[in-house]
């Protein structure tokens, strides 16, 4: 009998500290604005293809814009945009390209000489830049920001 009951007294002793832990955490305060940015926020969109691709936001207000799209908030200005950078990131693996973090924004409608699918840009990324995506500038139309990465 008094095996059970030393176990019980212990996690008897232990439930403040468990209870504790999760409050603790709660009173520690948020990461600002400027924090979070300079790391940066990944995000991931799909396009008509249904691939993944994944690029990087420092800008406060555009992840919080970001945020929004994916909360549903904002249903108006929510396809990605923005300059590729010809070398993978270590965030979008996947692909052979990303997205300049710095460039990338939120757009309604766009342009036909900016829109490609993330597979065909992938595919003709040696063309990307002259007559294919002229200045490195990409807007996929069907891009639908589906997750905050992380």
């Amino acid at each position: 009998m008094r095996r059970p009951i030393a176990v019980l007294a212990a996690l008897a002793a232990l439930l403040p500290a468990l209870v504790a832990a999760p409050a603790q955490a709660a009173d520690r305060p948020a990461p600002s604005r400027a924090a979070v940015a300079e790391q940066g926020v990944d995000f991931e969109f799909i396009d008509i293809t249904r691939e993944k691709f994944v690029f990087r936001l420092t800008d406060p207000d555009k992840i919080e814009h970001a945020r929004r799209i994916i909360s549903g908030e904002e249903t108006e200005v929510v396809h990605v945009m923005g300059r590729i950078t010809k070398v993978p990131a270590d965030y979008n693996r996947k692909w052979s390209y990303h997205l300049k973090s710095d460039s990338v924004s939120f757009f309604d409608y766009g342009i036909e000489v900016c829109d490609a699918t993330i597979p065909y840009v992938e595919d003709h990324l040696d063309e990307v830049g002259g007559a294919f995506l002229p200045g490195l500038f990409w807007c996929p139309w069907t891009s639908k920001l589906t997750r905050e990465v992380g």
